[in-house]
């Protein structure tokens, strides 16, 4: 399993567009065993949110935003996760 961030450009949404979001990526993800939404975060400023999932592959993203109806403009696969406590 792979580990992704995907870049979507959403522009500035509403609490209630994110939670109809939320609950209809969620509804897809019951759907497409392998696939985990581990956490998002929002950016008003920048019209951008940022999530971070894990997958058998980008083409795997791609079609869980298709089904959900969410821009995937960027997928980055991750190489390497890091933290500081692993230089401490």
């Amino acid at each position: 399993m792979a580990r992704f961030i995907i870049e979507r450009d959403v522009g500035t949404l509403t609490r209630e567009q994110l939670d109809t979001a939320g609950r209809k990526s969620v509804e897809v993800l019951d759907g497409m065993p392998g696939v985990v939404w581990i956490r998002s975060y929002v950016s008003d400023i920048d019209g951008k949110i940022y999530c971070e999932y894990d997958a058998p592959d980008a083409d795997a993203i791609r079609e869980h935003a298709r089904r959900a109806g969410l821009p995937a403009n960027r997928i980055v696969e991750v190489a390497l996760e890091i933290s500081p406590a692993m230089f401490r």
